[in-house]
């Protein structure tokens, strides 16, 4: 049986004319023309530039995403701290590759990156977690992330026993911690009109040196 589809959803686009991207106007390392567009997207108060969706794939085969928030990039990767036994922990567990998509609507913009994953070094974790404000280390104590519960109550409870034990020195959990993804293919899109929109791919050759390439949109 064939759905309709809605026509309000179906008629819903917008002509992209903001700005273009050409070769020309990206950098030779594509970490640092991410560095670029994200001071562009935080200067024009883009709500949340940091938030990224997170895809992974699990032992089933099934991929799955979700919104996190990065924390660091540099020239060794992209950095993000979570729950270890969380269900995108998991996933990582069985197979150690992500990708990361960051939209920046109000620039017509998007990127995307794919790569390895690791976990960060127990140091890198403890220094993150330890400058949280004190109810969101609680809060990674009391939350067994990805698990059900019964209901709110049992979750309050939870915080309250942590924060009853802890006080204002909680210790970071060994399940909390930070991910690093080491990019091999990124990805920067430019809306344009007519949808012939800017694509510009970068990926990794076999010496660790970045090609360049323009994609089709």
């Amino acid at each position: 049986m064939t759905q309709q589809v809605d026509k309000s959803i179906a008629d819903l686009r917008i002509d992209y004319s903001q700005a273009s991207l050409s070769e020309a106007d990206t950098a030779a390392d594509p970490i640092a023309q991410f560095g670029k567009w994200f001071d562009e997207a935080m200067r024009a108060e883009v709500p949340e530039a940091n938030a990224m969706s997170l895809a992974t794939v699990g032992s089933n085969g099934r991929p799955s995403s979700r919104i996190v928030l990065i924390k660091q990039f540099d020239e060794h990767g992209f950095t993000w701290f979570t729950n270890f036994d969380s269900r995108k922990g998991h996933d990582l567990e069985q197979h150690p590759y992500g990708a990361l998509l960051f939209h920046w609507v109000a620039l017509e913009r998007q990127v995307r990156v794919e790569g390895r994953v690791e976990k960060v070094d127990d140091s890198e974790s403890d220094a993150y977690f330890n400058s949280r404000p004190l109810r969101s280390r609680l809060g990674a104590i009391a939350s067994a992330q990805s698990e059900t519960i019964a209901s709110r109550e049992l979750l309050e409870a939870a915080y309250a026993k942590a924060e009853q034990q802890f006080g204002e020195h909680p210790p970071r959990p060994k399940h909390w911690g930070g991910y690093r993804l080491f990019p091999d293919t990124v990805e920067f899109w430019q809306g344009r009109r007519s949808r012939l929109h800017d694509r510009i791919l970068y990926t990794l050759d076999a010496d660790d040196k970045w090609l360049r390439q323009r994609l089709q949109p």
